[in-house]
């Protein structure tokens, strides 16, 4: 089977994370999340990837390049203007002749894939979205459905009184290759807004997947840093057990001077350097090569690779992106930072 994931999007509200990078290629505990996604599909024998990009395109290509070194093939479309995501979609017809998964690449979740594949089959539906529980779903558009699992409504950003169903799009759909035949080309389309409401209309079966306990998607620096918690903590599964019975992963690269206190949960990656007397965590993650100065802490914090954090500085509740310095003895407190930024974080 085949998968199309649409990594077009702005980022715009990640920003300034995004400002020079997809946000599909954002770092989740040191890796692109893309490439975890991939990772993931490729255990359950998913091992053709195709990706569809818009904003730096180039970025993800030089990455990935042909998919071989994560054991896949890796095909490439690029729209020169926003397609939507059903516009992408169709871009993409040509690489679709059976049964295909498509993915937003901004979204965390623990959707078992096989089973939802099989659910798929078992329902002969023409589409299968997975869903996911909010508490508040007028922010959203919702999806009701009977009591067989079949979609009978989508209700665009409801009233309470409108809609008693709390079931949103999770990004994650399977669909059968005649759905294509759907969407009209040449032009932006929105899956969630056009076609999904024209399959009903047409008496198209398509079923909903609500089999999903963890899903967040990467909008903004908040739910960043809380991915990543969520990680630490063990509230997601990220595969492979990274941590030790203390909540700790520490690389056999890194050095970590005797005296430093590291508190779970943490992951320390390759090369990483701690200097005496420094604090480094909970819920703190160092990417590789990065270097924590005598006596500074870094507590709640998501720190790149190749970052300095220079003797006595503070870094609490932040984003310390790639090739960043702080300066010796300063406070950073809730804030991204970038080589030449210093954005707020909301709390």
């Amino acid at each position: 089977m085949k998968a199309l994931f649409l990594a077009g999007g702005l980022g715009t509200r990640l920003k300034p994370i995004t400002n020079d990078l997809p946000k599909p290629m954002v770092p989740i505990v040191g890796k692109p999340l893309l490439e975890r996604n991939i990772q993931r599909l490729k255990k359950i024998g998913v091992d053709e990837i195709v990706l569809s990009t818009c904003y730096k395109p180039h970025k993800i290509e030089k990455h990935f390049g042909d998919g071989r070194g994560l054991g896949v093939k890796i095909d490439y479309i690029t729209e020169d203007v926003p397609l939507g995501t059903a516009g992408a979609i169709k871009n993409a017809e040509s690489f679709f002749d059976d049964t295909f998964l498509v993915f937003n690449s901004d979204i965390l979740s623990d959707i078992d894939i096989s089973e939802m594949i099989r659910f798929h089959k078992e329902k002969g539906a023409l589409a299968t979205i997975a869903v996911t529980q909010v508490d508040n779903p007028s922010a959203y558009g919702v999806i009701e459905h009977d009591e067989n699992g079949f979609i009978t409504a989508f209700k665009e950003k409801p009233q309470p009184h409108e809609s008693s169903s709390n079931l949103i799009n999770a990004g994650v759909y399977i669909f059968e290759p005649q759905l294509l035949n759907e969407i009209p080309s040449g032009r932006a389309v929105s899956i969630e807004r056009e076609t999904y409401p024209l399959l009903l209309q047409k008496g198209y079966k398509m079923a909903v997947y609500n089999r999903c306990s963890y899903w967040l998607d990467l909008g903004t620096p908040e739910k960043y840093l809380k991915a990543h918690k969520d990680i630490l903590e063990g509230v997601l599964q990220m595969g492979g057990n990274f941590f030790n019975k203390n909540r700790q992963f520490i690389s056999k690269t890194a050095k970590i001077h005797h005296s430093a206190k590291i508190i779970g949960p943490v992951y320390i990656g390759d090369e990483v350097e701690v200097d005496s007397l420094s604090v480094i965590g909970p819920n703190t993650v160092l990417c590789d090569y990065a270097s924590v100065g005598r006596g500074a802490k870094v507590i709640g914090s998501v720190v790149w690779d190749n970052v300095r954090v220079g003797g006595g500085a503070s870094v609490v509740n932040s984003v310390v992106m790639s090739n960043c310095r702080v300066e010796r003895n300063s406070e950073e407190y809730n804030v991204v930072l970038a080589e030449s930024i210093r954005h707020p974080i909301a709390v």
